[in-house]
């Protein structure tokens, strides 16, 4: 296996001429309008700890509380886990603790017979590009999942801000949403905390409809129906995207992406999620995910829309896996533990550990404050919108092209 941090990294580097920007060109844009094509790429079930907590300069840890108040050290994740841990709406609210951060042991999967398999973690031996992106890009420590919980309602955050009042995954193993089963229902908490059980399939705005509304291009990139990581799928859940053209018009093959991102025909926003065996989810494995992601970020910058792009790379929930940073509560719902999140793009800050707190409403506000589009709700209106995390003035950064490397 690769074990030094840079391994098989080739760097494409342009010569930029100096330290000084260039002079824009007449009528070409500025600012934040320099960037023309946004992707949202989502992937499965890690912690900041479990990835990064071994960063340098980043707000990791390597060792954590478990519920007899003993501090242990962080062991090691298999690429491929045994089991994967209960990461449902209870589980996170048990292993959060009121913010201790301290009971990641007493949830389903997360110890059993002294294994601790909720207290591990990677190594940049274990994921190097990840590290290198880190290095050279945009590493967040400060980004919380939308939700205290599992993965259908944080999709949902991820496409409209909101869940609709979802807690929990629909049943079913290949289709929720819309698609799922007449008899799948999935938990739906009211304001008043009241929970009931619904047909995973509904009828809020999403960011897609405020773009189409606008005219501005975009698709959402995921496996078909049949395939493992079409659950991921989120605007299944929306009735009136799923049952129309818009369904048809603009949701795309995951294999699709890499395709239109190498021919340079990006939308202006876009979403991508993957199959399960290359989501990172455990059981699969956490290598041949991040090989996947690679080539997804290559494509983009051996594409002619690399200059004017910002990829976003994070993980949906925390898998049931340790962090130690408790997340504020700002609503009933949110926000959940800690996950990871990286900024790829032209603009984006050279080696920075953006410590402004994100979610992933931020995403969506970018792009609100990209083609001035009205906030869907209080979450993404309030959300960062990692501007931060860029500078505009700077010269556009040279494609960084990485290659794969071999699994366990």
């Amino acid at each position: 296996m690769v074990g030094l941090a840079l391994s098989g990294i080739i760097l494409a580097m342009e010569s930029c001429g100096g330290n000084s920007s260039p002079a824009p060109q007449p009528g070409s844009p500025t600012g934040i309008n320099q960037l023309q094509h946004l992707v949202f790429i989502v992937k499965e079930n890690r912690t900041f700890d479990n990835y990064f907590g071994t960063f340098p300069g980043a707000d990791g840890a390597t060792s954590g509380t478990i519920s007899t108040g003993q501090v242990i050290p962080l062991g090691h994740t298999p690429d491929r886990t045994s089991r994967d841990i209960d990461h449902s709406w209870k589980a996170a609210l048990t292993a959060m603790d009121s913010g201790r951060m301290d009971k990641f042991d007493l949830i389903v999967g997360g110890n059993q017979n002294g294994d601790y398999l909720a207290y591990t973690q990677l190594t940049e031996a274990d994921i190097p590009n990840y590290f290198a992106y880190a290095r050279n890009f945009v590493l967040s420590d400060r980004t919380f999942s939308s939700l205290h919980g599992p993965s259908f309602p944080n999709h949902l955050y991820t496409v409209a801000a909101e869940s609709g009042g979802v807690i929990s995954n629909p049943d079913g193993i290949l289709r929720w949403g819309c698609d799922s089963d007449d008899a799948a229902r999935v938990e739906v908490m009211d304001p008043n905390g009241k929970i009931t059980d619904q047909f995973p399939c509904f009828d809020f705005q999403t960011l897609a409809d405020s773009l189409q509304n606008a005219g501005i291009s975009w698709k959402y990139y995921a496996p078909g129906q049949g395939q493992v990581g079409y659950i991921w799928s989120a605007l299944d859940a929306i009735r009136h995207i799923r049952n129309t053209s818009l369904w048809t018009d603009h949701v795309a093959p995951d294999t699709q992406f890499a395709v239109d991102a190498q021919d340079g025909n990006l939308p202006a926003v876009c979403w991508l999620v993957t199959l399960a065996t290359q989501s990172e989810h455990p059981l699969w494995s956490t290598c041949q995910g991040e090989n996947w992601t690679v080539n997804q970020v290559n494509a983009v910058m051996q594409g002619g829309n690399w200059n004017s792009s910002a990829v976003i790379i994070t993980w949906d929930d925390f898998g049931g896996f340790y962090d130690h940073v408790a997340p504020s509560q700002i609503d009933p719902f949110g926000l959940g533990p800690r996950v990871p999140l990286l900024i790829i793009s032209p603009f984006a800050k050279s080696g920075y550990i953006a410590h402004s707190v994100y979610e992933f409403s931020s995403f969506l506000r970018l792009v609100e404050k990209r083609f001035g589009l009205p906030a869907l709700g209080a979450r993404d209106q309030q959300a960062n919108d990692m501007t931060d995390s860029f500078d505009f003035t700077q010269s556009p950064r040279p494609p960084m092209i990485l290659t794969s490397h071999s699994c366990p």
